[in-house]
């Protein structure tokens, strides 16, 4: 059989060898049943590494998660570090508790030991960030977690690290790609079965998230929910282990389940998400809530205001934990955030006496910003906080660092609120936001970002823009955005447009800034900001 994405004519015949050779008798017995316009779609491309990895619907088919599929891309994963001669070197499976994992970890597992790897495969659903420590830790030669993060429940996906722990990036990517369409049938690609490792890599892992506390001061009051993915007990496990007692959980989202009941979609920043976390960090009188994604590796931080509580922005807690992290960092360390992200970093950095680097999009970048990182973020909710040991986004560190502060504070009688008003009138209000459209062909896309490339607003809040194609760019930030920025009078707006690279969505992130003369006028500039913001959100290309 040759792989059904060799460019084959003939759609029966190629539908006909892939279910010959599907090894699940589902997928077969799906497949069978589909029309020839759906068999056409099902075949019509394969899936391909994304901004993480692969990510796809729960399906049958080449262009879905299913077994037939994991077995081919690990076959084509084992190909190319064979012939990068890391061949017999260590792979650290994980996976997470979404339909379809533990078989998939189990067949990828089983493919890699065939094939000659030490397989270290974890011993039950655990937080994508235990997989990335693992590699590091154990200088495996490339690490492989089974999840879809915070996709809608009907999505599976397959997540790669290499070089010392960090996510695949171009060219390693197109090259396991191609390896995998010379991978052949599914079902005769070798299988050794493999024992679960036990509990040392979640232990060492813990300890090294323990540690990363800078202060001793553990008297706060702390909510926390997983959004029914894996991180409840190991971030609960990690808190306690650094000194952190009081500690409240969303008991209806705090056992994994791969439905997600009661969530529309399982990120944290999505509409009415943490409407359960709010309410119970507002019954027990809690200091700080927690929100981790379905795979722990997104933080999201909730904190009570005079008129209730509410979420951060990713943007306001990458402030937060960088400017705490570069609290103990050497002098002249660096720190990184994306295209996408506030300004406000780099000026922080600045001030700080730290080196900044903007990055494209995700942390297959920002963990190669440059020697000497520390800390690096996106407003997507992911921050790495420890780039020595986890060279990815880290819901469960960063969340126990953002309880190391928020106790220091409180201890002083501050709060994590005051420091945001602090960053405010020293650097400006940064506010930010983002609006986003679904769209049902890639096409209807890619017209709306060729329109705004020919025809670019003039103006953006009344301010003249001036626009960038970071398409045309020949440098490390060359990407498939536009960047709209305007300034007048000590104020500045921008927005980038960009599509997503997981989900089918076209984004505008936007951001205005607005200078702050004293705290007496810091009220009058949050409004002026979100006035701005507003005004943004009308310039929007789609709306």
């Amino acid at each position: 059989m040759s792989a059904p994405e060799t460019g084959t004519d003939d759609l029966a015949d190629r539908v006909a060898a892939w279910i010959a050779a599907d090894p699940d008798p589902a997928s077969r017995d799906e497949l069978r049943g589909l029309t020839d316009d759906e068999l056409a779609q099902r075949f019509s491309s394969p899936l391909t590494f994304g901004t993480a990895g692969l990510r796809g619907p729960l399906q049958a088919g080449p262009s879905g998660m299913n077994e037939a599929v994991v077995l081919r891309t690990t076959a084509g994963l084992a190909r190319r570090l064979t012939d990068r001669c890391l061949g017999g070197g260590t792979v650290v499976v994980g996976r997470d508790a979404r339909h379809g994992s533990e078989s998939f970890a189990h067949a990828a597992a089983e493919v890699l030991a065939a094939a000659g790897f030490r397989v270290a495969l974890l011993p039950r659903p655990l937080p994508t960030p235990v997989v990335a420590f693992a590699v590091r830790h154990l200088g495996a030669v490339a690490g492989v977690q089974v999840t879809a993060s915070h996709n809608p429940p009907r999505d599976n996906g397959y997540k790669v690290y290499v070089d010392g722990g960090a996510q695949l990036i171009s060219p390693a990517d197109r090259e396991i790609e191609a390896a995998i369409a010379q991978a052949g049938p599914a079902n005769a690609i070798p299988r050794t079965p493999v024992d679960p490792a036990g509990e040392d890599l979640v232990e060492r892992y813990l300890d090294r998230v323990a540690a990363l506390p800078h202060g001793t001061d553990r008297g706060i009051r702390i909510a926390l929910t997983a959004l029914h993915g894996v991180g409840g007990a190991t971030a609960v496990a990690a808190l306690r282990r650094a000194g952190f007692s009081d500690i409240h959980t969303v008991a209806g989202q705090f056992d994994p389940d791969p439905d997600f009941p009661t969530v529309a979609f399982p990120n944290p920043e999505e509409p009415g998400a943490t409407d359960a976390l709010l309410a119970l960090a507002e019954r027990v009188g809690a200091d700080v809530a927690i929100a981790l994604d379905p795979d722990a590796d997104r933080c999201a931080v909730g904190i009570p205001e005079p008129h209730g509580w509410r979420m951060l922005t990713g943007d306001e807690t990458g402030a937060l934990l960088g400017d705490h992290v570069l609290a103990v960092a050497p002098a002249g360390s660096l720190v990184a955030t994306t295209v996408v992200s506030s300004r406000l970093l780099e000026a922080l950095a600045a001030a700080r006496g730290a080196r900044y680097v903007q990055t494209l999009t995700g942390f297959k970048h920002l963990v190669r910003a440059g020697n000497g990182l520390v800390y690096a973020y996106e407003e997507a909710l992911g921050h790495c906080v420890d780039p020595d040991a986890v060279r990815d986004k880290d819901g469960i560190s960063a969340a126990v660092l953002v309880c190391d502060l928020a106790a220091g504070l409180m201890a002083r009688d501050r709060s994590l609120a005051d420091l945001l008003d602090d960053h405010a009138v020293e650097f400006g209000v940064h506010a930010t936001g983002q609006v986003s459209r679904r769209f049902d062909r890639i096409e209807e896309r890619a017209a709306v970002m060729d329109a705004v490339r020919r025809r670019p607003p003039s103006t953006l809040a009344g301010m003249a823009v001036e626009s960038e194609d970071l398409a045309v760019r020949r440098d490390r930030l060359r990407t498939d955005a536009v960047v709209l920025g305007g300034a007048r009078a000590g104020e500045s707006v921008r927005m980038v447009l960009r599509p997503s690279g997981t989900e089918p969505k076209l984004k505008a992130y936007m951001e205005a800034v607005v200078p702050v003369a004293d705290r007496a006028a810091l009220a009058g500039a949050r409004a002026r900001a979100e006035r701005l913001l507003a005004e943004l959100r009308t310039a929007v290309p789609w709306e």
